[in-house]
């Protein structure tokens, strides 16, 4: 199969729902503009398209959970813009572009992460329309609505999948994951680096969201324990190979290649694998992780190419 084309076309679904979700703009509008200038930015949509990918390798349809995967692609943004504060990394560039605090100011970018991450939430947990006697704004029932009938054809899915997709989702990406990776990040500069800490870094900030993203194809699909322990492990493995990846790149690239300053790491002294490891060891390290993830797939059918040709995907890219 052609990866990139697979890519391309996931991506397109992915970007033509979240369109199509913020398409109506709501007040404050500078908030929304906000939320929409960073999740439009030229992500890669990795995390929703891995989502999509472990539902078909369970024997669904991508179309099904398009609004499931897509909550994933806001909670990664807002964490890109927390990151990028002067509180955090302090960066100016994200993808090319200047950053949302340089753009919106500090206090406008730390609101528009927080309602992106809250806007998943419902993004998730809005399966039906409810009487629930409120009343509720027209832009708000025009998103609820499209998200219904986004859903309309999901079979497999009960509500039960997603309340276990919800917590999955809330402990990858908060104090059991991605926020302690972070936490333990800034913690760990200018520390001398140890394994330990290293892999509780990368397995939390990045690898947790990576997997969970894995993880909520198979519990859509009801797919038996086997599947979901296969992908789990798939999904850590290529979570951290990705990290390693990214410093290794933080160190070879130039900013205009990596769309954020080049060096980064090492002027702030971040705990990475090449700060401990040196660069060739780790990459045979993230070489290793991939084998190991394409190896523990070997219990799924073609159905999971998609999946296999993804970490080999990762492992090769430039940026």
């Amino acid at each position: 199969m052609d990866i990139e084309i697979y890519l391309k076309e996931k991506r397109e679904l992915i970007d033509s729902y979240l369109e199509s979700y913020f398409n109506v703009p709501s007040e404050p509008r500078l908030l929304h503009e906000a939320m929409k200038y960073s999740l439009f930015a030229g992500g890669k949509r990795i995390r929703p398209i891995l989502a999509l990918a472990s539902y078909e390798a369970c024997g669904g349809r991508a179309n099904d959970i398009i609004p499931y995967a897509a909550a994933l692609e806001l909670i990664h943004t807002y964490s890109l813009i927390h990151d990028d504060l002067p509180a955090m990394d302090n960066d100016d560039l994200r993808r090319g572009k200047p950053t949302s605090h340089k753009v919106f100011g500090e206090a406008i970018a730390i609101l528009a992460g927080d309602a992106l991450l809250t806007e998943a939430f419902s993004m998730l947990s809005n399966d039906r329309i409810q009487d629930t006697g409120f009343k509720i704004q027209d832009n708000d029932a025009s998103r609820i609505m499209h998200h219904a009938s986004s859903l309309k054809n999901s079979s497999l899915i009960t509500h039960h999948s997603i309340l276990r997709v919800i917590c999955e989702v809330s402990m990858a990406a908060g104090t059991h994951g991605m926020v302690a990776g972070q936490v333990q990040d800034i913690l760990s500069e200018n520390s001398k680096p140890d394994r330990d800490t290293l892999a509780f870094i990368h397995l939390h900030k990045t690898a947790a969201l990576i997997t969970a993203s894995v993880r909520i194809g198979p519990i859509l699909a009801n797919s038996d324990e086997d599947a979901l322990m296969a992908l789990t492990k798939y999904g850590e493995n290529i979570g951290l190979a990705f990290q390693i990846v990214d410093d290794i790149l933080n160190i070879e690239g130039n900013t205009e290649e990596l769309g954020k300053p080049a060096g980064s790491d090492e002027k702030m002294k971040k705990m990475t694998y090449p700060a401990l490891f040196g660069t060739e060891k780790s990459r045979q390290k993230a070489e290793d992780l991939i084998s190991n993830a394409i190896d523990v797939l070997k219990v799924f059918s073609s159905e999971a190419e998609p999946l296999r040709e993804i970490a080999r995907y990762l492992i090769k890219r430039s940026v």
